[in-house]
């Protein structure tokens, strides 16, 4: 079983705590002649597929490879501009490898804040009262699991498709966050979590599981 990662969010809707567990690295390599059928935005930071897709190399994808040497930036490992080398027609065909970039900091704290509301929706949306809001949300790709403490503290982990039994992980880890954060006397409510014990505690449980299946963390 993979976990691709836990969050944790504050009843105000905040991300105090991420762990990028087994991200996988998604790459497509093609060989492309001039000119090319895929428009690029050329940045000092990234080189990124801005329209078109080809080949499962969709909008959002960056440019981290050319004929095998690697892209830091817009510019190659031995120091040649991508932007100048792409556009120029005599050095075609360009064996070209993209990939999804891995989010920033700043961008799991946008998505933790838009998860917020949506939880809120969800719960408005119920026909019963006092609804537990989004529990699970699936997709072809990925299912995102949530479980919300009386405090108002969500945990989330998202894993691969077809597990059964996270909320047992779900409350594991509760209980880590309550031992090893919440005793934790540095610790300020609402606030990043910055614990190593929690970190490492975390790690293992997220190892063990990942080797030995969830059925053994109610034993």
């Amino acid at each position: 079983m993979i976990i691709y990662g836990v969050y944790i969010v504050s009843k105000s809707g905040g991300l105090i705590f991420n762990l990028d567990n087994n991200v996988p690295r998604i790459e497509h390599e093609k060989t492309f002649t001039y000119p090319l059928d895929i428009i690029l935005d050329y940045s000092p930071k990234k080189v990124s597929v801005v329209f078109n897709r080809k080949d499962g190399i969709n909008v959002g994808h960056i440019l981290v490879a050319v004929n095998g040497m690697a892209v830091n930036g817009a510019t190659l490992e031995d120091g040649r501009d991508v932007k100048t080398l792409l556009e120029t027609a005599n050095n075609y065909p360009l064996n070209l490898k993209f990939g999804r970039p891995k989010m920033t900091t700043n961008e799991k704290i946008f998505l933790a804040s838009m998860f917020y509301p949506l939880f809120a929706i969800a719960s408005q949306l119920s026909p019963e009262n006092k609804s537990s809001g989004i529990e699970l949300l699936e997709t072809d790709t990925f299912t995102l699991h949530c479980f919300q403490t009386l405090t108002g503290v969500k945990f989330i982990v998202v894993s691969e498709t077809g597990l059964v039994g996270m909320d047992i992980l779900l409350r594991k880890i509760y209980e880590l966050y309550s031992d090893y954060a919440l005793k934790n006397p540095f610790y300020s409510l609402e606030m990043p979590i910055r614990c190593e014990l929690f970190d490492s505690k975390l790690q293992l449980l997220l190892d063990m599981i990942e080797k030995t299946g969830i059925n053994n963390l109610d034993k």
